[in-house]
Formats: C-alpha cells, structure tokens, sequence
C-alpha cells in the first residue's frame, strides 16, 4: 500500500498528565521526546498495525504554529492526521503532476529521551480536508518504536476508521483520488452526504455536515478536518461506554475486531 495511515495528531494541554489518562484507559504509552527548534514535546500510542497517536504539548506558547491555534482557541482534541509516504519529494510531486496542491518538503526531526535523534521530511496540504504527509529520512523504526509498547491492556490492535468533516464529499473525494491514485470501485459512499476510502486497514470517512450531527457540530465550529476515531480491539465481550477517563478531547470508539468496514456502527464504547 503506498500511503498507509501513519499517525493521528492530539493535541493536549499538559503531556505528563494526558501520558497518565491514557494509560489509564489501558494504552501503552511511549514517551517521544522534544522536536529542536519547536516548543513541542510529544509520546506515542503505538499500534500493531503500524500507525499511532501523537500526544503533543507545548513548553511555551508557540502562536504560529497551526496545531497550537487550535489547542489554544478550541481546547485539546484531534488536530490532524500523516500519511506514510516511501519519499515526500516524489508523492508530492505525484500529486502536483495530478493537478493537486501540495506545499514542498520540509525537513523535520525529535530528539528521544535516549539521545536518539530522527530526521524526517513533512508535506502540507493546500487545503485542511487532506492530511499532511510524513515521509522517514532515518529508518522509521527510530521514530515509531516495535515490539511491546504496541501491546495495550485494553486490547487495541489499530485503526479502524478516521471520521473526516468536509463542507463538499465530491470534491474532497476528487482530491483524495488523485493523492492516492484511488479507482472508483476502491470508494464507498452514500450519496453527497459522505463517503468511505480505504488504506489498508482503515477506513477514511469523509462526512459533510448533512451526514451526521458530530460532522456538522465540527464544521461549523472549526471547519474541515479529522474529529472522531474507531479503533478496533480483541477484547471480548460487549463494548459499553467508557463513563470514566479522559481523552483530551478526542473523540474515541472501541469496535470489536473485524468491525472496520465503511458501515461500522460508531456508537460504541465511546471514549468522554
């Protein structure tokens, strides 16, 4: 698959506190450590199939960064989502040669707690309804850690579905064609309303405000973006609500593994 899911952005007020919640709620937690030059420190919920949370904070207010408008204006919660590309340069000029609106490669880097330091290459989109692009220059296995700290007491193994708000499915999914050189037969959707497109194991949902009231309440309150998660997880029996915990704002679902098609009910276990 040539643009896996890489990694899903939440932003957080306090990253020492947000790291405690979400072990609470039974997910491994790695700390990531400080990006130089930035005011932003992070960790990683890892998953089995490769993608992951980034919990970001920041040290001291940082007003150009887009990620730090939004924490600062709407509170924690989803920010944004990555795409794994093979080489930044070249999927981004894939897709300018598509006719799509990509802002050239920036380097970009953290440095671990363990001294380690990765380099890697980002790409930003023209418009906020597609995710940036996060390309390795070190081997990723520096940046996105393997073994145990994938395993979760909770039983999450990935990601089953991204819920996206877009004024207009049409048009978004005509962008999302050309980043992922999509077929049509590769799409589900349900009219103008909203619209399913896979990668790998995920699902990308894009919901324009008339297909659910969550798309229309984020729509009208910060415009196009990420706003709700499905993950899916081995734990067996029902999945009741989650009444406990704290997710920083984002917007979380549990669904049983398997359950990650485009009509995967989002009513479960719901993360507050």
């Amino acid at each position: 698959m040539p643009l896996p899911l890489d990694h899903i952005v939440i932003a957080v007020h306090d990253l020492q506190q947000a790291i405690a919640d979400y072990r609470s709620l039974g997910f491994t937690v790695t700390p990531g450590g400080d990006h130089p030059g930035r005011a932003t420190h992070n960790a990683l919920v890892v998953f089995q199939d490769g993608s992951y949370f980034e919990l970001i904070a920041w040290k001291a207010p940082e007003e150009v960064h887009p990620w730090w408008s939004k924490l600062a204006r709407f509170g924690p919660g989803i920010v944004d989502f990555a795409l794994l590309p093979s080489s930044t340069p070249q999927v981004v000029a894939q897709a300018l040669s598509r006719g799509l609106a990509y802002q050239p490669p920036v380097d970009g880097g953290r440095l671990r707690p363990d001294g380690v330091e990765l380099r890697w290459q980002n790409a930003r989109p023209a418009t906020p309804d597609l995710p940036f692009l996060c390309g390795d220059v070190t081997p990723r296995a520096l940046r996105v850690p393997e073994g145990r700290v994938r395993e979760h007491a909770n039983g999450v193994q990935g990601v089953a579905h991204l819920r996206i708000a877009v004024h207009d499915v049409a048009a978004t999914l005509a962008r999302y064609r050309a980043l992922l050189d999509l077929q049509d037969d590769a799409v589900a959707g349900n009219g103008s309303a909203s619209a399913s497109l896979p990668l790998g194991s995920t699902w990308l949902k894009l919901e324009s405000a008339s297909a659910s009231r969550a798309a229309a309440a984020r729509l009208a309150q910060q415009g196009e973006g990420p706003f709700a998660i499905g993950l899916y997880t081995t734990q067996a029996g029902p999945l009741g609500a989650i009444t406990q915990g704290d997710t920083h704002g984002a917007s979380i679902a549990l669904l049983p593994q398997g359950d990650a098609t485009p009509q995967a009910t989002h009513t479960q276990s719901v993360f507050a």
